[in-house]
């Protein structure tokens, strides 16, 4: 499996395994790759798309990690996130949250 993900791409927490599909909670966009200024690690640097679109950080290594499966032995999924396409219903479920925000373009 490619695990090079791109500003834009869109990936799925492990967790969206145990919520309803029709809401697009732990649904994220890429943003980027950053570098911590002090340790010079690798951050995944991405935004959720749902509730209020805030952006998270998370180290690089954890972020294409794969699941604990001792941890969470129901989940199906490989890895703490993978990339995936938004269904018709995602997307309008996002832009309606964003107008509803006032962030629609």
């Amino acid at each position: 499996m490619n695990r090079t993900l791109k500003p834009g791409d869109i990936v799925r927490h492990f967790k969206r395994e145990t919520v309803d599909p029709n809401t697009t909670q732990y649904l994220y966009e890429i943003k980027g790759v950053a570098i911590h200024s002090e340790t010079r690690e690798e951050m995944m640097v991405y935004q959720g798309l749902y509730d209020d679109f805030l952006l998270y950080v998370r180290p690089l290594k954890m972020f294409l990690s794969e699941v604990d499966k001792e941890k969470y032995p129901a989940i199906k999924q490989k890895y703490r996130f993978e990339k995936t396409t938004l269904t018709k219903q995602e997307e309008e479920n996002i832009q309606r949250q964003k107008k509803a925000l006032g962030l629609s373009r």
